[in-house]
């Protein structure tokens, strides 16, 4: 049975940095982090051959977020998407209190264009990037929305 999303993937090319970011920016707990090197069982689960990569596993709520800073093989693409590119575009963050948030978020490393966050009546909300361009949602849902994480951990 299908339980729901359990983390999100992000490559990055400086893992310390995002490690800071996503911790002391985004108050994510550290798991672990681990190391490979042409291991053969993981170059199967990933799908590449002899790759060589540094990761941690954070955690916030119900939400995993697996980083990886892949030395071998070398990225394809060193571009962030944008929210129009094909493929995974952005994860969102919930936060309670957008209006503190954003402030201590963006002294964390966080990049908004100068852009502020937008209130759609069932949520305030804003498109960001972390240190490396990697879109995030930064959200608030308004209490009754339907959508809030609380609502969602009762019905899990």
């Amino acid at each position: 049975m299908i339980r729901g999303i359990h983390h999100l993937g992000i490559h990055c090319h400086d893992i310390q940095a995002m490690i800071r970011f996503y911790t002391e920016g985004l108050g994510f707990e550290m798991v672990g982090e681990f190391d490979w090197a042409n291991d053969e069982k993981l170059d199967h689960i990933v799908d590449l051959k002899q790759s060589v990569a540094r990761g941690a596993m954070m955690r916030s709520g119900t939400c995993y977020i697996e980083l990886f800073q892949y030395s071998a093989p070398a990225p394809r693409n060193t571009t962030a998407l944008t929210a129009a590119d094909k493929g995974y575009t952005h994860m969102c963050i919930d936060t309670d209190d957008i209006a503190a948030d954003l402030p201590k978020l963006i002294a964390a490393g966080l990049q908004t264009g100068g852009r502020d966050f937008v209130d759609m009546g069932h949520v305030k909300t804003l498109y960001c990037r972390d240190p490396e361009g990697n879109l995030i949602e930064l959200q608030q849902c308004m209490p009754g929305n339907g959508m809030e994480l609380s609502e969602a951990a009762k019905r899990g």
